[in-house]
């Protein structure tokens, strides 16, 4: 009985943690392809991703395979996501770096209600292109992400190479590594 208790506190603790993830080392490497519970993300390892969303504010459709050729950051937000706040200035600093290599930065946000977007990109300076992520359906069903900021490293055929779940500044040259491996690869 007192290691049930333990447990659900321990797991209540982790819950009440969210994306508070930026203080640990963030988790990441390449996707696996093999072995062990796989998630439907790492299932189809070596396949590209396929998803569709709006573009924030104006609506209109977005289609990551338009971005095929491309290196994609893709990074999974929301505006009450504290380690969120410092990550999004962070990659648009890559942005600008490595756009004329081939780079595209996306923000894709989970927030409800997209009213809430325009205050925070005013107040952290941001303006990276947002995706609007309705209901969290390509979070939660595609990229089964865990936890914010999660952030996706999409090669130029459109398949995740690598991710990062959380963020801590002192692991920006990590980050900048994986976005020079994917650019040093040939286009397809």
């Amino acid at each position: 009985m007192r290691a049930r208790t333990c447990l659900m506190a321990l797991a209540g603790g982790l819950a009440l943690a969210g994306c508070a993830q930026s203080q640990m080392p963030p988790l990441t490497g390449p996707v696996p392809t093999g072995g062990g519970t796989q998630s439907a993300l790492e299932s189809r390892a070596g396949e590209p991703l396929v998803f569709k969303v709006k573009r924030y504010p104006s609506g209109e459709p977005y289609d990551l395979a338009s971005d095929r050729g491309s290196v994609v950051l893709l990074d999974v937000w929301a505006t009450w996501c504290e380690p969120c706040r410092d990550a999004l200035p962070f990659y648009e600093n890559l942005a600008r770096e490595y756009a004329g290599r081939g780079l595209k930065v996306y923000a894709l946000s989970v927030d409800e209600d997209p009213r809430a977007i325009a205050p925070f990109l005013e107040e952290t300076k941001v303006g990276l292109p947002v995706l609007l992520d309705e209901n969290a359906q390509v979070a939660e069903r595609t990229l089964k992400v865990k936890g914010m900021p999660t952030t996706f490293y999409i090669d130029r055929r459109g398949v995740v190479r690598h991710f990062e779940e959380g963020f801590a500044e002192e692991f920006l040259t990590r980050y900048q590594s994986h976005i020079e491996a994917l650019l040093a690869e040939p286009a397809p």
